[in-house]
């Protein structure tokens, strides 16, 4: 049973949710591609990512940079399936790094990034609710097809990123000097 009181606080709820969400990979996106928040900008990025295995690093690092601060979008609900599934594939590619720590975040686990990415493909999902872009918009570009097609090809893409870090990885751990 649905009423206007339950639609409106589902609707704030989402308002929040896409705010927490979206705020935050903003400004994680914003300190790799800008140094702002404490971040490092783009360059030291780009090393960082090569440390990682992400080949290129430097294209890498923007498209993961610009993946989050693409957060902005969603705080708006703007395009809200494509900024959704653009964080998530930037989260999975983030939880490839962590996944050898386990999954806590105290020991360097995958859980932030797992968190975040699982968020944003909600927020795909359920659509950014009435008080957005999206909705001022008339939901042009949302709804369930686009949302399970922003998200496969975000898992896709993402699935490719991995590998090629995987690969890369296992390389330089084969051609690394014994000890």
């Amino acid at each position: 049973m649905t009423n206007t009181r339950s639609r409106s606080t589902l609707d704030i709820g989402l308002l929040a949710l896409r705010v927490g969400v979206g705020g935050t990979l903003f400004a994680h996106g914003t300190q790799k591609l800008f140094g702002w928040f404490g971040g490092h900008g783009l360059d030291a990025t780009a090393g960082a990512f090569d440390g990682m295995g992400f080949k290129p690093a430097k294209p890498s690092a923007a498209i993961a940079g610009i993946s989050e601060a693409g957060g902005a979008l969603l705080v708006a609900g703007a395009g809200t399936p494509f900024a959704a599934a653009g964080a998530l594939g930037a989260m999975v590619g983030a939880a490839s790094v962590h996944k050898p720590a386990g999954f806590f975040a105290t020991s360097g686990g995958y859980e932030y990034p797992a968190m975040l990415g699982l968020a944003s493909a909600a927020l795909a999902l359920t659509g950014p609710g009435k008080y957005s872009v999206d909705a001022a918009l008339g939901h042009r570009f949302t709804g369930s097809k686009v949302a399970v097609g922003a998200l496969a090809a975000a898992g896709a893409g993402a699935g490719f990123v991995v590998a090629r870090r995987q690969k890369a990885v296992a390389a330089a751990a084969a051609a690394a000097p014994a000890e």
